[in-house]
Parts: C-alpha cells; structure tokens; sequence
C-alpha cells in the first residue's frame, strides 16, 4: 500500500496498537512530531486492530504483540493474508523472540524495541512505508539462533529446497537479501543494473510465494547458508 499525497507531500498513515495506554500516547506523540506521518487511529487489542485497519486503510500498524484477548500476532497474521496489506511493524520489549520471529515469517515487515528513540521510530515508519525491512541483519540472526535446535534442522531442509526453486542467479541474490544488502549493493556487487536487480527479487518472492525481503532473509538463513561477505 503506497502513502497517499495531500499536495504538500506524501502521508503514511499509521495505526497504534498498544494494550497500554501509556504506551499508546507516548508513541502517537513521538510520530506525530513528524509532518509526514499521521496517526488515524489507536487499538487496545488485536480485534480492534484488524477492524479499525479496515476502516481507515493505514499504510503502516505499529503492534504490540502480547495482549489479552486477539494478540498482535494472530492481528498481524490475519491482516497480512489480505491484498493491500499495510506493513505491519511489531513492537517488543525482548531482542530476541520466537513470537517476534513468528510475526516476520507471516509478513511482519520488521520489528521495534519499545524504547526505541523518536527519530529511528519515525525513520522505522518510513522505510515500512516504503517496503524496506525494519530489522539489521545481525538482529535476523540473533533471532534464529533463539530458535530450539530441534526444529532447526526440519526448517533447514525445508528452506533449502525452496531455496532450489530459484535460478543461480536469483539464488545468489536472495542470499544477498540474506546478508541485509540494499538493492544498490547487491547492483554494485553482481555487476549488473538496478533494475534488473528488481526483476530477481520479483521473481524470487512470487516463485518462493513470501512477502517482503525479511521473509527471504529469515529463509537463507533458516537453511543455514552464510550470507557471502
């Protein structure tokens, strides 16, 4: 879903989802700081989240993931099966949670501490906006690692033979989504065009069926293959 323009520029709206109230407040005063950004509505629970996203089509949730009664995960899993899905963005107090890990692999577009500062909160909207992946590279692996050793090695088979349905050349640059890399990097380290870069990551979401490049990045490593560089 693309920000809308209101003439003096682009506008992410953004829905808040807190089952603290405290919370809630603290983060729509920090977002609406920014004048590109608009806070349309705010929910207590995951329910409201999903009916208060129909009704005002936000471009980006911020979601807590533990609630009572519909939690940020089962929210964010029924709001991404739908097409135009916003980017959902899950907020944690942990670094390091299979839940958080959950929430990426049903199209969670990264994740944010709660203690995040104003200014990378707002920079985080942003590049959820745009569909870039709010998540480090290092914070991806930190998060596989948490994952229990017993169904680390059924996700590995599984990821690398969905990893083989790529051709050579998409594999090499999913593995580059792997390693956190822009879409400009992985240009200047293959030699080739901007946009053909785009043509692969295209192909390699729609053959591979995932959302956005976090969900490539926790495959690669999910099939335990090091990132290159």
């Amino acid at each position: 879903m693309a920000a809308v323009t209101d003439g003096a520029g682009p506008t992410i709206d953004v829905l808040v989802v807190d089952d603290d109230p405290v919370v809630r407040f603290g983060l729509t005063m920090m977002l609406r700081g920014a004048p590109d950004l608009r806070v349309v509505a705010e929910a207590g629970d995951g329910a409201e989240a999903i009916e208060l996203a129909r009704r005002h089509a936000p471009h980006v949730v911020l979601m807590d993931i533990r609630m009572p009664g519909t939690d940020g995960l089962t929210a964010t899993e029924t709001l991404r099966r739908h097409p135009g899905a916003p980017q959902v963005v899950v907020l944690t107090t942990f670094d390091a949670d299979e839940h958080v890990l959950r929430a990426l692999r049903a199209g969670a577009a990264g994740f944010l501490l709660k203690d995040t500062p104003p200014d990378e909160l707002v920079l985080a909207v942003r590049h959820a906006a745009q569909g870039r992946p709010v998540l480090s590279p290092q914070v991806t692996r930190r998060l596989i690692d948490h994952v229990a050793g017993s169904t680390r090695d059924s996700a590995r088979e599984t990821a690398r033979r969905r990893l083989g349905l790529l051709a050579d050349r998409e594999r090499a640059v999913a593995l580059e989504l792997g390693a956190g890399r822009s879409n400009a990097e992985i240009a200047a380290r293959h030699h080739i065009s901007l946009a053909t870069v785009k043509t692969h990551v295209s192909a390699i979401l729609t053959k591979l069926d995932l959302n956005n490049r976090v969900q490539v990045a926790l495959l690669v490593h999910d099939a335990g293959i090091e990132p290159p560089g």
